[in-house]
């Protein structure tokens, strides 16, 4: 992985993840510069210096997004209200879950990605998926990006992120261009604990992810332009413990893709107390509570234990992908070969390990994004056709 930070893996990941989600290198590294001696102070140090860095070059691309509208040059002024975007949303990703400014910062990263739809992305909107939760109404914020060009019915995929990630990044990884260009349509959904859903509505995580899958679905089904028999689900970072929750009790859904093995989330926990891996983001455990709605770590870390896929994954009774990095630094290799072992049932299991000589070999194939997304992406779309000729294939250990 490019370390742009020697020793700050979680300031690492942010540069990285950035350079992989439509940023520039030059972009980049002005915000990145005056920030290397605070780097060295450790990951939850200087986080302000860093939204403050990145947010000056977000600034600067405004105002020539703004420029380049007023003078005509639609597309100029949608890839710059993009990227401004992007720094915004990578750079509030690693605030204090107690910073009273962080919200502001959000919807600021959602307006300009909405704003750059306008010109440059006419397919992708931002939706609501209504949901109801302990009988209160309210939803679950997305976009829809709609590969259905004369209204025929096309599949889709739902996808959600993890812990500390999106829907903003989730459409930064381009991950819904590449399924279109395949026929298939994307929902990017931030579900409790995540993006706008925790941050402005005040939603939290959940074990019973089915829930949010009940949702997405129901959603969909409404809608002409969706096959209702070709739904799947990816998820990931904590993402491969929703999604596969989720499809082994939400039977409506086509197939499943765990982006990032997370067969036992519950037990990583202990191994962070223990300073055994790395952590996704700074200020972690605060970051933790607040996503999943937990007094204190001692109580957190007792409810943690009911987060696990022992048990469940037996359950999946759909084609199931696994796709892991062989140098996954935050989540234990071990986790994508449990979660297959113990898939029996699924009639297709794929587990594929990204290795370092290919690249995609961190944490969700951050290193490389693209290669990660074209290998799920192509296994969606190949599956899709499977389930259609009724031709699956056995699947297997990549």
């Amino acid at each position: 992985m490019y370390e742009y930070f020697p020793g700050n893996y979680v300031w690492n990941l942010g540069v990285v993840a950035t350079l992989n989600s439509g940023g520039t290198i030059d972009e980049v590294d002005r915000a990145c510069r005056p920030l290397r001696e605070l780097a060295a102070q450790g990951s939850d140090v200087g986080t302000r210096e860093f939204m403050a860095a990145w947010r000056a070059v977000a600034d600067q691309l405004e105002e020539q997004a703004v420029e380049a509208e007023k003078a005509g040059h639609r597309r100029t002024a949608g890839q710059k209200y993009f990227r401004a975007s992007v720094y915004v949303s990578q750079a509030e990703r690693m605030q204090s879950a107690k910073d009273p400014s962080r919200n502001a910062e959000y919807q600021r990263s959602v307006d300009l990605l909405v704003k750059s739809f306008e010109f440059i992305d006419p397919a992708s909107s931002k939706v609501a998926v209504p949901y109801t939760e302990n009988g209160v109404e309210t939803s679950l914020p997305a976009y829809f990006h709609n590969a259905s060009t004369d209204g025929t019915p096309a599949p889709v995929m739902i996808v959600w992120n993890g812990l500390d990630s999106t829907k903003e990044m989730m459409l930064g990884s381009d991950i819904h261009h590449e399924l279109a260009a395949r026929g298939i349509s994307t929902l990017m959904v931030d579900c409790g604990g995540a993006g706008e859903a925790l941050r402005l509505q005040g939603l939290t995580a959940r074990i019973d992810t089915e829930a949010w899958a009940a949702a997405c679905i129901d959603w969909l089904e409404a809608r002409e332009d969706v096959r209702a028999d070709r739904i799947g689900l990816v998820g990931w970072s904590l993402g491969g413990y929703y999604a596969p929750r989720a499809a082994a009790f939400e039977k409506r859904l086509a197939l499943c893709v765990a982006w990032g093995a997370n067969h036992n989330w519950g037990a990583v926990q202990k191994r962070r107390l223990d300073r055994e891996g790395e952590n996704p983001v700074p200020h972690y455990w605060d970051h933790v509570l607040w996503v999943w709605g937990q007094p204190d770590v001692d109580t957190f870390i007792d409810f943690a234990e009911d987060i696990h896929l022992d048990g469940v994954v037996e359950k999946i009774t759909v084609p199931f992908l696994i796709a892991h990095g062989e140098n996954d630094r935050q989540i234990p290799l071990e986790y994508a070969h449990r979660s297959y072992d113990q898939a029996v049932n699924s009639p297709k299991r794929q587990l594929r390990v990204f290795t370092p000589e290919e690249g995609a070999t961190e944490h969700i194939g951050l290193d490389h994004f693209p290669h990660v997304v074209g290998y799920i992406s192509d296994w969606v779309s190949d599956t899709f056709a499977e389930l259609d000729a009724g031709t699956l294939s056995a699947g297997g250990v990549a």
